[in-house]
């Protein structure tokens, strides 16, 4: 007996040692899936305090701009933040807030930053400015949401978010009241997001990297502090805090694809010529490859096109250095242009959407998809009529969009209001089919949620 239960012994230890190390290595696994490398990890090398870079400083405003007040300065900086999108509703006022984010467990509004002092940030002293930005605290501890970026500008040095403090009470103040969130439980306990903000920011400011150029610090610190690229262009995790494993790779946000902005030569930059994606950057539009719409075309008008030459080349410098990461949102576009009309006959599966393309885009975008009007509207080439998902073409056609060219403003109509879901998918679909690499097959119901997702 006693025999026995020696062996039963022995076999109860095995046991619990099998369980504890399978325990051990969930927790280890769960670990590598939640705890993303740093936004700059991928550079190598050891990063330094900013105190102690031997090189021109990252930081801060261009040359130019460098002997100026620090309001002038803090309005430079505000726009490469783009502050002005996320706190500007498309009817208020600049800076006053209003601007829904359409989650899958609620809806969050952004807050009035202008200097009024009940309903904006007028009593912010600069420690409490200071804690928005780094740690995404409220003057009274509160934390807040991250549609608030504050995961990337708690890299913004302390001079500058200052510097952007100090233009925004520059503002005239605006008395707006903050619509209220309609998040359902669990997402409305702001306490979960102080421990998944203690999980998964930063505790430092920016810090160069001394192996790379000065022109790369200056990049890093524009994409990854400022325009805070990583919050639309990174993909998730479980956790929803950005898989830098995965960086730049691609991710649907606000209902719009933001898409692979890495090296990758296929479905990244890789294949842009410089000049290319200067001009994306700077005006929205680049020649083969599309034009920019939604939150990107909003980054173009209001934050990159108001920067310097410099510091937009900076920025390039530094995406082509991110690894690349191959992904599946970019099909091989088909010849350079479509038949000169239609073949297809009235029984077609796609006769619906050849209708509406009839009616509502062949005036503009043509037949072949080369426009003779303006070559922001030729769709051949473009990005977002190649993505197999085709999020980005349904949503030109249901929200539309401006650019300002060289020529002066061009702009597509919205036609939410005027097509019904069924009709916008038959279009989209046309339209993959007809001048990208093959047909989509997006769905009324899928059209439905992209409406949810954008509007006000």
């Amino acid at each position: 007996m006693r025999t026995w239960f020696m062996r039963l012994g022995v076999v109860t230890r095995s046991i619990l040692v099998a369980v504890a190390v399978i325990a051990v290595m969930a927790v280890a696994a769960l670990t590598w899936v939640v705890v993303s490398p740093g936004p700059m990890a991928f550079a190598g090398g050891a990063n330094v305090a900013l105190l102690d870079y031997r090189g021109a400083d990252p930081t801060g405003v261009p040359t130019a701009l460098a002997d100026t007040d620090q309001v002038r300065r803090g309005e430079y900086l505000a726009r490469a933040a783009d502050c002005m999108a996320c706190h500007s509703a498309p009817d208020g006022e600049k800076y006053a807030g209003g601007v829904a984010f359409r989650l899958p467990f609620g809806t969050l509004y952004s807050t009035n930053i202008t200097p009024d002092k009940s309903t904006g940030i007028g009593n912010y002293s600069d420690l409490d400015f200071l804690h928005a930005m780094h740690r995404g605290t409220r003057p009274d501890g509160a934390p807040l949401y991250p549609a608030m970026p504050y995961t990337s500008y708690t890299y913004v040095t302390d001079a500058d978010a200052l510097a952007i403090k100090a233009y925004l009470f520059s503002l005239a103040p605006v008395h707006a009241p903050r619509r209220g969130d309609t998040l359902m439980f669990p997402f409305n306990q702001r306490w979960l997001i102080g421990v998944w903000s203690w999980l998964f920011r930063e505790q430092d400011r920016f810090r160069p990297n001394p192996a790379k150029s000065p022109e790369w610090n200056r990049g890093a610190y524009i994409a990854e502090a400022l325009a805070h690229c990583g919050e639309c262009h990174t993909p998730r995790n479980i956790a929803f805090a950005l898989d830098n494993r995965r960086k730049f790779g691609g991710a649907v946000t606000a209902g719009w694809h933001a898409f692979n902005i890495s090296s990758d030569r296929d479905s990244g930059l890789g294949g842009w010529r410089d000049d290319e994606l200067f001009d994306y950057l700077s005006t929205g539009h680049a020649a083969g490859h599309g034009t920019a719409s939604g939150p990107m075309g909003e980054a173009v008008d209001v934050s990159f096109s108001q920067m310097s030459p410099a510091d937009i080349r900076a920025v390039m410098t530094y995406l082509r250095s991110v690894p690349a990461i191959a992904s599946s949102d970019l099909s091989k576009p088909i010849a350079p242009a479509a038949p000169a009309a239609h073949k297809g006959g009235g029984a077609t599966p796609d006769a619906l959407g050849k209708r509406v393309f009839e009616g509502a885009c062949v005036a503009c975008h043509s037949w072949t998809g080369v426009s003779q009007i303006t070559p922001y509207a030729t769709l051949v080439g473009a990005r977002a009529v190649n993505d197999p998902e085709a999020i980005n073409v349904a949503q030109i056609v249901i929200s539309g969009t401006t650019r300002h060219s060289p020529q002066g403003v061009v702009s597509m109509p919205a036609f939410g209001s005027t097509y019904s879901n069924v009709e916008i998918a038959a279009v989209t679909n046309y339209v993959t089919g007809r001048f990208g690499g093959r047909e989509t097959r997006i769905t009324a119901k899928e059209v439905a949620e992209l409406r949810n997702e954008t509007s006000q």
